[in-house]
């Protein structure tokens, strides 16, 4: 591989931004084309929670995901200015305290509260909830800013990006291509699956949150994630289905009303957005680079519910790999007769 390559990264989701963002940094002629107008219009990314929370996901991820995790965060930490270092708080209803046992059994890196450790971090909160776990070292971002400061940092870089370009043939593309379309490369990639997921932005004037918080149940899980202006992503929901319909009336009625358990002040909330997005994932639901075509052709794919968090990696894996090296990365894959 050269010291400066010429590359075309397909795709301005989360993964594909900051791989024109690393790889121009690196001193790469990198083109950036995504086919839709508006760069986040069309992409699963948007449908994101954006928090950084890898030992939060070591209650269900394979440990790759944990411990790649932490490197991504502290990635970001270097990346992104208006990251929000407060933690994670993990809460049940006193009916599933069986649940946060659970967790924190399946889980390292928090520290147990009490009520009023609980009120002293998150007042709002106060008296709703005997005890949870607090995630330190875990950070969270208002997904839509963070993808715009990304697009802006790989122009500033150098990054040539056209929006409004449609890549068709991925062979007629010159030098190395590094393909980012999720679901829309479901046909040149095996194992590839489209998970759903719904989630509701919502105004809420009356809650005020520090952190994002994660309500535990047996069935209805959630989370909800504090932008700013008491504007809360409340997500998500997690269906075996490629249905890209719109989002149904079930899954809100699922997401607020657990919403409004975790603080009636979603009750008076204004519904700004409500909509569902199909995650690309593989069988493990580990994202992956995959090595076609001797090397020229890179696919970034399968991001599950970890795209924000493993980005950044996948972009350093990818660097890497432009220079000749980083094959033996654990979550680099050569496809066979690729």
């Amino acid at each position: 591989m050269q010291d400066e390559a010429r590359i075309t990264v397909v795709g301005a989701g989360i993964l594909g931004l900051w791989q024109a963002l690393v790889l121009a940094r690196a001193g790469h002629r990198v083109t950036l084309r995504e086919a839709s107008v508006d760069p986040f219009a069309a992409t699963a990314s948007r449908y994101a929670g954006a928090m950084l929370a890898p030992d939060c996901e070591g209650e269900a991820a394979p440990e790759i995901v944990r411990r790649f995790g932490h490197a991504g965060l502290r990635l970001w930490r270097a990346a992104y200015p208006d990251l929000v270092e407060a933690g994670t708080l993990v809460l049940a209803q006193p009916r599933d305290r069986s649940e946060i046992v659970r967790f924190a059994r399946m889980t390292g890196g928090h520290r147990t509260l009490d009520e009023d450790d609980i009120s002293c971090i998150e007042p709002d909160l106060a008296g709703r909830f005997a005890s949870g776990l607090l995630f330190a070292d875990e950070a969270h971002m208002e997904t839509p800013a963070a993808m715009a400061f990304l697009l802006d940092a790989a122009r500033s870089a150098g990054a040539d990006v056209r929006l409004g370009d449609s890549v068709h043939d991925l062979a007629s593309l010159d030098g190395i291509v590094v393909d980012c379309r999720g679901l829309a490369a479901h046909g040149d990639i095996r194992g590839l699956r489209g998970v759903r997921g719904e989630r509701v932005v919502v105004k809420a004037r009356d809650v005020s949150l520090v952190r994002p918080v994660r309500l535990l149940h047996p069935r209805h899980p959630l989370y909800v994630v504090p932008w700013p202006d008491h504007v809360f992503m409340i997500g998500a929901t997690v269906i075996e289905s490629e249905d890209a319909g719109p989002a149904t009336v079930r899954s809100g009625l699922e997401l607020m009303g657990v919403a409004y358990a975790l603080h009636p002040g979603f009750g008076e909330g204004e519904i700004l957005e409500f909509g569902a997005g199909l995650r690309p994932a593989f069988a493990d639901n580990v994202p992956r680079v995959l090595i076609e075509a001797e090397g020229r052709v890179l696919r970034v794919n399968g991001a599950y519910r970890h795209g924000f968090l493993l980005a950044p990696v996948l972009a350093e894996a990818v660097a890497a790999l432009v220079m000749g090296g980083g094959r033996d990365h654990p979550l680099v894959r050569q496809v066979a007769g690729g």
